[in-house]
């Protein structure tokens, strides 16, 4: 068996990743996204490969590539539709939708009229966030009326195309921490909080990991927004509310978890690997 990684760059959890290959006795090869040059047939490119696990960084080389390799036949960890439905936070909340999984209020608004409208209906604070990112950057909270007007504003003239449809999301009042959920395959691994006093958590803008139990309703919430996204190897991030529910934030395709990993005593990108094994040999 021979296993592709794709990646953009080499950080500590394509370390470990790479680790746990070896410890597993498997040949790997690393794929720099940057280096890649695809065509309509394979041409030989990647006929050696059982199975290509994508952590890339770039979500937009992460999505034609996978589209590619998935257009040959060739098995992907993730796969183009899991990437594409958590790449685009609209297509995700969609998914969610339909599946039936509790999340905070959102609206998509396709102009500054309609987006302050939905503001002021939804009420302030609210959150407004770009439909394709990560790590919690170029997410606003917005506290009143003056700000939106700023705010969109500077999105539909500073922005691209993406910046001029807004996703608007209600403000949730969490406990200084949110609860992100590993998943991999049909099993939730592993659960942290992510605590900052700062209403942005993501450990990327320096949330501090603690140990979360997976309680039943964490573990059942967890899987089905998985599935509802294409499952595969995801991390469920999920909100706390001031009444005790749970709701589903996100669901990351491509998760990081160098935080995880310190505090929740779990073999994460072990699993991960026998995971990605257990695709190349389905």
């Amino acid at each position: 068996m021979k296993i592709g990684v794709l990646l953009s760059r080499l950080r500590i959890e394509e370390k470990m990743i790479f680790q746990a290959l070896r410890k597993r006795g498997l040949d790997f090869e690393r794929i720099d996204d940057e280096s890649l040059a695809m065509g309509r047939c394979r041409d030989g490119w990647g006929e050696s490969f059982d199975v290509v696990w994508c952590r890339s960084l770039s979500h937009i080389r992460a999505l034609y590539a996978l589209n590619i390799l998935n257009s040959w036949g060739l098995k992907t960890v993730n796969t183009y539709d899991v990437i594409n439905t958590c790449g685009d936070k609209i297509l995700m909340t969609m998914a969610l939708t339909k599946a039936g999984i509790p999340s905070p209020k959102t609206v998509v608004a396709f102009g500054m009229d309609s987006a302050l409208a939905s503001l002021e209906k939804m009420g302030y604070p609210a959150v407004l966030k770009p439909a394709v990112g990560s790590w919690g950057r170029l997410l606003a909270k917005v506290n009143d009326r003056d700000a939106a007007e700023a705010l969109l504003e500077h999105k539909q003239v500073l922005g691209g195309y993406q910046h001029s449809v807004f996703y608007i999301q209600e403000y949730i009042d969490k406990p200084q921490r949110d609860i992100r959920a590993i998943v991999v395959g049909d099993e939730t691994i592993c659960a942290i909080y992510r605590q900052s006093p700062h209403w942005i958590t993501n450990t990327a803008r320096g949330g501090e990991p603690a140990l979360c139990p997976v309680t039943p309703e964490l573990d059942d919430l967890a899987l089905r927004s998985a599935r509802a996204v294409g499952g595969g190897i995801v991390a469920v991030d999920v909100l706390e509310t001031p009444d005790g529910r749970l709701l589903v934030n996100e669901v990351n395709h491509t998760p990081e978890f160098h935080g995880a990993i310190q505090v929740a005593g779990v073999d994460i990108p072990g699993k991960m690997a026998d995971y990605v094994i257990r695709v190349a040999e389905s």
